[in-house]
């Protein structure tokens, strides 16, 4: 079997089909597949919601958005 041919028949969108696959070949070759989770990148030291998180905009009327106002 060519190797896409291979690719294609465990391909997880067509191994759901009935009769595509085994499940014990699918498992199978599942379970040959490498240990990478040393490939892991270990998480950063600041969460992520802080880093994404917009940075305070002014209310409205308030007059810190407008320096003239204040005066």
């Amino acid at each position: 079997m060519s190797h896409s041919a291979r690719n294609l028949r465990f391909d997880r969108r067509l191994a759901r089909r009935r009769g595509w696959i085994a499940p014990e070949e699918l498992e199978r070759e599942l379970s040959d597949l490498p240990d990478v989770s040393a490939k892991i990148q270990p998480p950063e030291d600041e969460p992520m919601e802080a880093a994404a998180a917009p940075a305070q905009t002014p209310s409205p009327g308030d007059g810190s958005a407008d320096p003239v106002a204040g005066a």
